[in-house]
């Protein structure tokens, strides 16, 4: 199998099965499986079954229907959606029904594809297990007393679940990547630009970034390829031309430089995760790729760094919900009072150390001592990396440093938790994309990842090398037992 929507896609042109056959029967494993996973905040029954008969008339009349066409797909509770509640995993905005689209999801909409609906997420896509939702906690397919990984918890286990064909979710320091690890899919974070932010409630706007999640690579290009590009109404949009990213699904590696990123083997990597990342490594050496050793020595500064810049975004970003526009408020006296009532009842504990944190490290007495000065190490992590990518095509690391911990393991330490996120962080401060791949298992059965990065907007590269590791291995066909 190296493409489930091609699979699908074929059925509906052969005339097999309809597309609400397809997706009632999605629909139905969603209802089955929920009160165990709880991927979903909200299922779009209604809407979705619409959205499919509207292609089973285009095939009935004759009319030839695009790949996406009919695909049941997943999205992040966190890009609005016209008319469907966009809660962001938070109280503050349980009663918001966004009266716009956002880019991504109108493009998906404009195509065909047919959204069964919105995914849990930590609150305002702040954490890294799906335990910060003001909602439910999202369960791991492969073991339900452990987590998905997070922000995009849901989007992630929904796929491994099979609730989806292909979801999206959004990745601010690792958000996409470490939940496909531990659930075992593929997962890409764009170059920063490359997917237009509109419509994406904002986290850190330098950082945030739409991506798939997918079974196999070649699903993660098809969905990448319908959502890349220009647009006008987000300013850090990049107008680039973008490639057919399926057609750099090569197999043999031969001429490839693959540098193994040396920071990222050191204290704290679960050495079965070690072991297991190794034997990829050697995996893309049997394909023809070369492989050396490549010190990027600012990289383990990439989590402080990220931990004063993105909370100095957040806070910033997260002063509009002050319950005038939008959002749930409580009565007060004053508007002062309506203010803080509001935010105290809205936001939960890890938002409001957030922006606690964000609003301290921007204040006139810490500004050049903290956020100009992380700032600065971003600017020396991203010429680490531009010196690696003259000596090699791709960098490799593992994904997260461990396997998929239990639900309440980290809930009380939330240093330990950011931990999760030493691997991916230093790909958004420099704008990178990434991409993590099931590379094996651990003696529990949980995933373990492998993260390949490569240079801005050489997401041919993660495709080509991605597609070539998978083909040649089992691991992407391996599916958790859920009944």
């Amino acid at each position: 199998m190296s493409s489930m929507i091609r699979e699908v896609h074929q059925q509906l042109t052969n005339k097999e099965r309809t597309a609400v056959e397809i997706t009632t029967e999605f629909l139905e494993r969603i209802e089955k499986l929920e009160p165990k996973v709880h991927s979903y905040l909200c299922v779009t029954s209604e809407q979705a079954i619409q959205q499919a008969k509207k292609v089973d008339d285009k095939i009935a009349n004759n009319e030839s229907i695009g790949l996406l066409e009919g695909i049941p797909i997943a999205i992040k509770d966190v890009l609005c959606t016209t008319g469907i509640p966009t809660t962001c995993g938070s109280k503050i905005l349980e009663n918001f029904i966004p009266p716009y689209e956002s880019t991504v999801t109108q493009k998906l909409k404009d195509i065909g594809a047919v959204m069964l609906g919105k995914t849990n997420l930590d609150e305002f896509a702040m954490g890294s297990s799906t335990e910060n939702s003001a909602y439910q906690v999202t369960a791991n397919p492969w073991d339900l007393s452990r987590v998905p990984g997070g922000s995009s918890g849901g989007s992630a286990s929904a796929v491994a679940a099979s609730e989806c064909v292909v979801s999206l979710g959004t990745d601010t320091g690792g958000s996409i990547r470490q939940p496909a690890s531990f659930c075992g899919v593929v997962g890409i974070k764009p170059t920063y630009g490359l997917v237009s932010r509109f419509g994406l409630v904002a986290y850190a706007s330098s950082l945030d970034q739409v991506g798939p999640f997918s079974h196999t690579v070649e699903d993660s290009a098809i969905l990448l390829n319908a959502i890349a590009g220009y647009d006008p109404k987000d300013s850090t949009s990049l107008n680039v031309p973008i490639p057919d990213y399926s057609q750099f699904l090569k197999s043999d590696l031969k001429g490839v430089r693959v540098g193994v990123i040396t920071e990222t083997f050191g204290e704290g990597l679960d050495p079965v995760v070690a072991q297991t990342v190794h034997q990829a490594i050697e995996q893309l050496k049997s394909l023809g790729a070369t492989v050396q050793e490549i010190s990027c020595p600012r990289f383990r500064y990439g989590l402080p760094a990220y931990y004063i810049i993105a909370p100095s975004e957040a806070s910033a970003n997260l002063a509009r919900y002050d319950a005038v526009k939008y959002g749930i408020r409580e009565k007060a006296d004053t508007l002062l009072s309506m203010y803080t009532k509001t935010r105290a009842k809205g936001f939960g504990n890890e938002v409001k150390r957030r922006i606690m944190l964000g609003t301290y490290t921007l204040s006139a007495g810490y500004y050049d001592a903290y956020y100009l000065k992380a700032q600065k190490v971003r600017t020396l992590i991203k010429q680490d990396f531009e010196a690696a990518f003259d000596l090699v095509d791709v960098l490799v690391s593992p994904t997260v440093p461990t396997t998929a911990f239990k639900a309440g393991e980290k809930t009380e330490d939330p240093l330990s938790m950011y931990l999760s996120d030493l691997m991916t962080i230093p790909v958004n401060l420099a704008g990178l994309p990434g991409m993590s791949i099931p590379c094996g298992f651990d003696q529990q059965g949980l995933p373990i990842g492998l993260q390949m990065i490569s240079n801005v907007l050489r997401e041919d590269i993660l495709f080509h090398v991605g597609y070539a590791y998978e083909q040649s291995t089992d691991w992407h066909k391996y599916k958790p037992q859920l009944k």
